[in-house]
C-alpha cells in the first residue's frame, strides 16, 4: 500500500471503529461528525484495497483484515502517544552520560578538577571527557556529536552552533622567579617589564597550531616593535614549564599564571604594553539547547566559572569574529 494515502486521523478513525463497531459511536469518541467519520472509512478502504467492515442490522462487522489491524494500530497509537507525552522532569541524579568537552590545558587545569567533584556529588553516573584545542575544527566537532560543549576564545563558526560567554582572560607575564636578567635589571615582581628587555628577552608561547607569533606580537607590531619568540608549545602547561627553567618570558592567561606560580617557581609582572584579550566563550550545537541534561551541564559550567572567579580578572576584548590560537 501507499503510506502517503494514511495520515494519523485515518488510523484514529481505524481504531475508534474497530472499538466501537458503529460510524456514530466512533465519531463521538473522537470527536467528528458522521459524515467525516464514512468519508475517512472510504479512504481507509480504498488505501487498504479492503471493505474493512460490513454491516449487520445496526452493527458494523470487521473483516479479517480490519481484526489483524486491532493491535498493531492500538499499539502504535500508544507509541505515538507515548513519543508526544511532555519529557518527564530532569534528575540529575539519575543521569547516566558521558559529555566531551575541548578546549586548552588552561581549562583541563584550573576548571575541571573542582568541576568533575561537584558533578560527582550530583549526579555520580556522569562521566567526562576533555580534548585538546587542537583537536579540529569546533562546528564539525559539534556537528558529529563528538564533542557537546567546546571552551573557546571566539571562533569564526556556524550558524546552528550556540554559544554564551565565560569571562575574560588579560595576559600577565610570567619569568622564572630567579631570572637573572630581570634580577640583574632590578625589576620586582608585580612591575610592568620594561619594553626594551621584554622584547631582547627570548619568549615562549602556547600554538596549537605551530605559528611562532599571536596577540603579543600585534600589540607590538602596532608600536614598531617585535620580540625574539623561540619556542612554541601546544600547552599552557608546557610553556610554563619551560618559563620555570629560567631562560623565557611567556604571556599567559592571567588566571592561568596564578595557578601555575602556586606549583612552578614563576614570577608574575605587568605587560609593558596593552594586550588585547578576547572573552571566552562556551558552545554547544542549538539542537542541544533545550535538552535538559546538556542545559543543566552548561548551567553547571557557568556555576563553576563564578565559583572560581574566572570571570573577576577585568582585562580587554576584540571582535568575536577573531580567531587567533596563540599568545
Amino acid at each position: 500500500m501507499n503510506l502517503n494515502a494514511l495520515d494519523l486521523n485515518l488510523v484514529r478513525v481505524l481504531d475508534a471503529l474497530l472499538c466501537e463497531r458503529s460510524v456514530t459511536r466512533a465519531g463521538e469518541q473522537i470527536g467528528l461528525s458522521q459524515p467525516a467519520v464514512s468519508a475517512a472509512l472510504n479512504r481507509l478502504r480504498h488505501a487498504l484495497n479492503d471493505q474493512l467492515f460490513v454491516r449487520r442490522g445496526n452493527d458494523m462487522v470487521p473483516t479479517p483484515r480490519a481484526e489483524s489491524l486491532v493491535e498493531p494500530v492500538r499499539a502504535a497509537l500508544r507509541e505515538i502517544e507515548r513519543a508526544f507525552q511532555p519529557a518527564k522532569s530532569f534528575d540529575p541524579a539519575a543521569l547516566e552520560r558521558t559529555f566531551t568537552f575541548m578546549g586548552a590545558d588552561f581549562f583541563s587545569m584550573l576548571l575541571m578538577p573542582p568541576f568533575a567533584a561537584r558533578i560527582a556529588a550530583l549526579a555520580p553516573r556522569v562521566s567526562f571527557r576533555f580534548l585538546d584545542s587542537a583537536r579540529g575544527d569546533v562546528s564539525r566537532l559539534l556537528q558529529e556529536d563528538q564533542i557537546d560543549v567546546a571552551l573557546e576564545r571566539p571562533l569564526d563558526v556556524s550558524e546552528w552552533v550556540s554559544s554564551a560567554p565565560l569571562f575574560d582572560a588579560p595576559f600577565a607575564i610570567i619569568a622564572a622567579r630567579d631570572n637573572a636578567v630581570l634580577g640583574r635589571a632590578g625589576i620586582a615582581e608585580g612591575d610592568p617589564v620594561p619594553i626594551d628587555l621584554f622584547c631582547e628577552l627570548p619568549h615562549a608561547l602556547r600554538s596549537i597550531d605551530g605559528s611562532m607569533s599571536g596577540f603579543t606580537d600585534e600589540a607590538l607590531g602596532r608600536i614598531g616593535r617585535t620580540r625574539q619568540v623561540r619556542l612554541a608549545l601546544p600547552h599552557f602547561q608546557a610553556v610554563a614549564l619551560a618559563v620555570a627553567s629560567g631562560l623565557y618570558l611567556a604571556a599567559v592567561p592571567r588566571q592561568f599564571a596564578v595557578v601555575a606560580a602556586k606549583s612552578l617557581p614563576l614570577a608574575l609582572y605587568e605587560s609593558p604594553l596593552p594586550i588585547f584579550s578576547p572573552a571566552v566563550r562556551m558552545y554547544w550545537h542549538a539542537r542541544h539547547d533545550d535538552e535538559p541534561p546538556h542545559r543543566w551541564i552548561r548551567d553547571r559550567i557557568l556555576e563553576a566559572v563564578a565559583a572560581l572567579g574566572l570571570g573577576d580578572w577585568g582585562g580587554g576584548g576584540v571582535p568575536e569574529s577573531r580567531n587567533q590560537p596563540t599568545v
